[in-house]
């Protein structure tokens, strides 16, 4: 039946568009990008259905890599060291390690850690929000860096914000106008960067109207840090965010190298963006390309390198120290390093920030991803979760010609982002059921689905967010590999996700594993649960 209406929506859907184009030259110049997309991509896609809004924009292949040597200590730490020559590698105890289970607690946990911060916040989203609580998490950083004048002046309290120029300034009442009265009131502590894509620019720029100008490129880092304690997430700091909408949070406490690296990002990608003023103008860094009225390539090419020089510096620092934890001839023993002064425990746990900004040609989460789902080999369990079911061709393949097992979590369509949305966005659930079934069908032909396995998730009032994946490794006692992906961009809507600024964490423990319950295939109409989904995102 889903494919039927999907079907049958596919004429209406474009008609629809074409209506808008008399008036709407934005629209059609956007079409035309659109058409220009499906053409170049026709041969790729010819199983896809010709209609859906999300066929001519679906990523491009990702590069073939060969995977590099698994180079291990002699102590035998993990398999996963390979990837620090790409990475900082961060150890740290899974004491210090916390996933979170609701919107709530998330949103709760920063209200009480903006409270107790020192010497930095620092908040990295697609957008702010304009509802009740966010202005609420607007009066929190306001009332602590009012209290940092109070103890102390000049404050030691620094608040660095980061966000999407267009969906940062879409409407009248925005996240602009939400931050205004922080950069008025504390113009040498508050800083508020607004990241601008370099593809969005000439008459394409004056064209597009807002939020079609979103599917062009964003900023996605989600990145939630105060003093030395960081949230990974993909959550946006929105209402739906902190209420009904599920997504999955990393609560990482007191881990100082790692918020120095992430604090360190931000800065950098920062230094890429325009600066919001008091005002409500914005400016670019003394010394930076702009990044739409200066020459594109100059400007990619010096963001690159901003951005490496952050990666490149922490995985020397890291290299370094791991040199020294593991390879020292002067090893101190658990007990000597607590006598001398360094109480944290001994690191189980490792952490690699995966970072991805295709425009400044820096890919390193497709390389890795790919190699990880490479040798993904049989006796390997991955558990993929995702609010918008759309793999690009090359993951595709590496899903279905490994001998892995695969169980795929996805947003039934009640509960995409997209669900009862006006125009042409009310298209989108029904889409995504589309591939979804074609995935499928393409499973089956292959005599695959005992091996892949398709569940939905429903939950009555709430919207689904969660993306990541987690790999039971059989040769890895106790092993648990967990991949989070900030996610939901207007561009990955549509199946393009490649033209924004990412971050991803590829987690590793020594702790032991849980693994879901069995559900059936998603076609079957079965659904899952919020508890079965806990089990299937989070690693314990």
């Amino acid at each position: 039946m889903a494919v039927a209406a999907a079907a049958a929506a596919g004429p209406v859907f474009w008609r629809r568009l074409l209506g808008l184009l008399p008036g709407r030259p934005g629209l059609a110049a956007l079409l035309g990008r659109l058409s220009d997309r499906l053409g170049r991509n026709r041969d790729r896609q010819r199983r896809r259905s010709p209609w859906l809004l999300l066929a001519p924009l679906l990523s491009p292949t990702v590069p073939q890599v060969t995977s590099p040597p698994c180079c291990l200590c002699p102590e035998g730490v993990h398999r996963f060291q390979w990837i620090r020559n790409l990475v900082p590698e961060f150890g740290v105890s899974s004491s210090h390690v916390r996933v979170l289970s609701s919107p709530a607690e998330f949103f709760e946990l920063m209200k009480g850690q903006i409270r107790v911060a020192k010497k930095r916040v620092v908040m990295a989203s697609l957008y702010l929000g304009t509802g009740p609580l966010e202005q609420e998490l607007v009066d929190c950083l306001e009332s602590t860096l009012e209290k940092s004048l109070q103890a102390k002046f000049p404050s030691n309290l620094k608040v660095s914000i980061l966000l999407d120029f267009t969906r940062g300034s879409r409407g009248r009442k925005n996240s602009r106008t939400m931050l205004l009265p922080l950069l008025q009131r504390f113009p040498e502590q508050v800083r508020v960067s607004l990241f601008h894509t370099p593809h969005l620019r000439g008459l394409l720029r004056l064209l597009i109207p807002e939020r079609f100008n979103e599917t062009i490129g964003l900023q996605h880092i989600k990145v939630y840090l105060f003093d030395n304690s960081v949230i990974l997430s993909g959550a946006n700091l929105s209402d739906s965010y902190f209420t009904n909408r599920q997504d999955r949070y990393v609560f990482l406490q007191d881990c100082v190298e790692i918020a120095d690296f992430f604090t360190e990002l931000v800065d950098a990608v920062g230094d890429v963006s325009l600066q919001l003023q008091g005002d409500d103008t914005v400016q670019v860094v003394d010394g930076m390309v702009h990044p739409y009225k200066g020459d594109r390539t100059e400007y990619c090419k010096a963001a690159n390198k901003r951005v490496m020089d952050v990666i490149n510096s922490a995985r020397t620092r890291q290299q370094m120290l791991h040199a020294q934890t593991f390879h020292s001839n002067s090893l101190l023993t658990q007990e000597d390093a607590a006598a001398a002064g360094d109480r944290r425990p001994a690191p189980d746990t490792w952490i690699y920030p995966l970072i991805q900004m295709k425009p400044f040609e820096i890919q390193i989460d497709e390389i890795v991803t790919e190699t990880l789902l490479t040798e993904a080999e049989r006796g390997a369990k991955v558990y993929l979760t995702t609010g918008y079911f759309n793999l690009t061709q090359a993951y595709m393949d590496l899903v279905l010609g490994t001998r892995a097992e695969y169980q795929i979590l996805l947003a039934s369509p009640e509960v995409n982002g997209f669900f009862g949305a006006k125009g042409v966005a009310g298209a989108i659930p029904a889409a995504y059921v589309h591939i979804e079934r074609q995935f499928y069908s393409e499973v089956c032909s292959l005599g695959q689905q005992e091996r892949v396995q398709l569940q939905e998730y429903w939950r009555r009032g709430w919207t689904f967010h969660a993306k990541g994946a987690r790999a039971a490794l059989p040769e890895v006692r106790g092993g648990v590999l967990c991949h989070l992906r900030a996610a939901e961009s207007p561009g990955e809507a549509v199946g393009e996700d490649g033209d924004s600024t990412d971050q991803e964490l590829l987690l590793r423990t020594d702790r032991g594993s849980s693994t879901g319950s069995t559900v059936s295939p998603m076609f079957s109409m079965s659904k899952v649960s919020p508890s079965e989904m806990a089990c299937s995102m989070t690693s314990r």
